[in-house]
């Protein structure tokens, strides 16, 4: 597995340190990953229920924005 990596910049000093991440920012990160996840499916069954009832009704997805716009 690769080392995930965090830098650290200090804009007074100009120094950069490169470390690898805690404990507590790797479960925060790994969190994250699967909050996006979670977005990106319930962003699928929604776009699959909207494609289901366009196929329902016969309608294209532009000509349901013609006919709302």
């Amino acid at each position: 597995m690769t080392h995930l990596t965090i830098k650290e910049h200090n804009v007074e000093t100009g120094e950069v340190i490169e470390r690898e991440l805690n404990a507590q920012e790797l479960t925060q990160h790994e969190a994250y990953l699967v909050e996006q996840e979670t977005k990106k499916a319930e962003q699928a069954a929604k776009d699959a229920a909207k494609q289901a009832v366009l196929d329902k009704l016969g309608l294209s997805l532009d000509e349901i924005a013609a006919l709302l716009g």
